[in-house]
């Protein structure tokens, strides 16, 4: 067998679950580490980023979230495009989920090491946002593997996806510079976290609706695995 052959592509429904359960947990992560923070302490209080809740009883719970994310982005296998910023967006969200960020901590209760940890949270965070929407932008907006174009509205709902991601980042970005009384009261980091995070869910989500919803076209052909090109069917 050859090595360097091109193994076939997922299989529709593979393809289907992989996306709607990164949609599905990015969709809940807010709500359940909202709620339970709120449930855990008895009191109607709010972190200042999604991140902070890492340092909180929800620690597990965010680590988990973003694990899981991460495993289903890495195994996500469509085409070559996708395979690979899924995978390094997985390995992102994984970046994310095991460097603590240091906003919202204490001044003076971190160290050197904590506070390269945070840094390395922070652009980890962006990077992976910035390649969410450009699955949105881009990679969600073109044809099947059977050249079934997305229709009118599903392209409209994915690029506005992909927008929203870039100008809620953009804002949370931009809010750094507000005072810290104000970040600390308006908490904008974590409104615009959110946003970005329920966003791509509900994106991730549609898509694999949409794989559903055209799920009886027919498969590409197999992949001879000794050439790397579609096997000629055989006679019975």
């Amino acid at each position: 067998m050859n090595p360097t052959a091109r193994k076939p592509p997922q299989d529709a429904v593979t393809v289907r679950r992989l996306r709607l359960g990164v949609g599905a947990v990015g969709i809940a992560l807010p709500v359940v580490l909202m709620v339970g923070h709120l449930l855990a302490t008895r009191r109607p209080t709010l972190l200042d980023s999604l991140s902070g809740y890492y340092h909180s009883e929800l620690r597990d719970v965010f680590v988990g979230a973003l694990c899981a994310i991460g495993v289903f982005l890495i195994s996500y296998r469509y085409r070559r495009p996708d395979d690979v910023l899924s995978t390094v967006a997985g390995l992102l969200a994984i970046v994310v989920a095991l460097c603590p960020t240091t906003v919202g901590v204490p001044v003076g209760s971190t160290d050197r090491v904590d506070r390269t940890v945070g840094v390395v949270h922070q652009v980890a965070a962006a990077a992976l946002f910035v390649l969410l929407a450009v699955f949105c932008l881009f990679l969600f907006t073109r044809p099947d593997r059977a050249g079934v174009p997305p229709s009118r509205p599903a392209n409209r709902f994915y690029r506005g996806c992909g927008l929203l991601i870039l100008v809620a980042i953009g804002l949370a970005l931009a809010s750094t510079v507000l005072p810290a009384d104000v970040r600390h009261t308006v908490k904008p980091v974590l409104w615009c976290e959110t946003v970005a995070v329920i966003t791509f869910g509900a994106a991730w989500v549609a898509k694999s609706d949409a794989l559903l919803r055209s799920a009886e076209l027919p498969e590409p052909p197999p992949v001879d695995e000794a050439t790397g090109r579609a096997a000629t069917p055989t006679a019975p």
